[in-house]
């Protein structure tokens, strides 16, 4: 496999379904660049995963990592600046190269999102209602009637309270939590086959933040779904997620299954992630741990081991070449010339 490029299998793709089916989603060799200026900067670099029906993969890392420009490349709403290659096949078909119009087909029906900040993503101008009908009018011919009853039953189905009354209401009239909900609502207009929850519940507190992630898994449980969770938190992935891959600077440094990774966590980035989160077993007023450093530029080609610079168990062999995602143990993927637990 060359270097930077990881095969990701949430579930096994070779048994994706009754009947040997084809995974749902397929994500080969994805590199996205932007154009900044007379730069050009390499936000995916070779990311390959297969994902099936009904099944949860978290996507984690930093700001800059490249998670959300991968997910955004599912659904070809990049910039124009930017441009992809390497292929996206959902059932079999090709995503990557296919026009804005053609790809308006298959967003609702086939692929939603919801984004992370539910206040900017929705019309401040209009009511809460018409703008999840909107959605549901770019694919079914339905009557102004039949839009109404379909959006109340959305809104009743993300457990927003007095739905009847929240059709008529302003974004401003909900808090940040409802605001999420319809944003929900608005995703699961076309019961799509795949939700991309990006970020979906960074600006919500804790007891929220629980309520919007359970509502997406019951969802994903009652629909059928299969859900890929962008984020940067990986308490949330332990709770969620069936497999998680760790992408950064670009590239994925770290993909198991979600128990397999927390028992046995090999790559040092993923540690310090780990590291970073609160926890009820450590001491109250402990100072939380941070990862030092800052991200590396990627406009420009690295040298060695893209986590080096920050790295606490940096070596020189880290700093002269960049070590390749292969697959160590069964199922559990790295690339660290010297992984933590070493030896263990």
């Amino acid at each position: 496999m060359s270097e930077g490029t990881i095969s990701a299998v949430v579930g096994d793709a070779s048994e994706a379904g009754p009947g040997g089916t084809r995974a749902l989603l397929e994500v080969s060799d994805l590199r996205v660049r932007f154009a900044r200026g007379d730069r050009e900067v390499q936000a995916v670099k070779g990311l390959s995963y297969s994902l099936n029906a009904g099944r949860t993969l978290a996507i984690i890392g930093e700001s800059g990592s490249g998670k959300t420009a991968s997910a955004r490349a599912i659904m070809g709403l990049l910039p124009r600046t930017a441009e992809a290659s390497g292929s996206v096949r959902f059932e079999g078909k090709e995503f990557l190269g296919l026009s804005d119009k053609q790809m308006r087909a298959h967003r609702g029906p086939d692929v939603a999102m919801v984004f992370q900040d539910p206040a900017r993503s929705l019309n401040p101008t209009m009511r809460v209602g018409p703008q999840i009908a909107e959605a549901i009018r770019a694919h079914d011919q339905l009557s102004s009637k039949q839009a109404r009853d379909r959006v109340v039953e959305l809104l009743t189905r993300v457990r927003l309270s007095a739905p009847e009354r929240r059709f008529d209401e302003y974004p401003h009239q909900l808090s940040g939590g409802m605001r999420q909900r319809v944003m929900i609502a608005i995703a699961l207009a076309c019961s799509p086959k795949l939700l991309i929850a990006d970020e979906a519940t960074t600006a919500l507190d804790v007891t929220t933040q629980a309520q919007i992630m359970n509502l997406i898994r019951d969802l994903k449980r009652d629909l059928g779904m299969a859900v890929i969770m962008i984020s940067h938190d990986l308490s949330l992935a332990a709770s969620y997620a069936d497999e998680i891959i760790v992408m950064y600077a670009g590239q994925a440094v770290e993909r198991a299954s979600t128990r397999d990774l927390f028992a046995r966590v090999r790559m040092p980035y993923t540690e310090a992630l780990l590291d970073a989160v609160p926890r009820l077993d450590r001491p109250p007023h402990q100072e939380l741990s941070l990862v030092s450093g800052r991200p590396p530029d990627l406009s420009v080609e690295l040298g060695g081991c893209s986590f080096a610079p920050r790295c606490p168990a940096v070596r020189d062999d880290c700093r002269a070449a960049a070590p390749a995602f292969e697959e160590h143990d069964p199922g559990h993927w790295w690339a660290c010339w010297h992984p933590t637990g070493e030896g263990t």
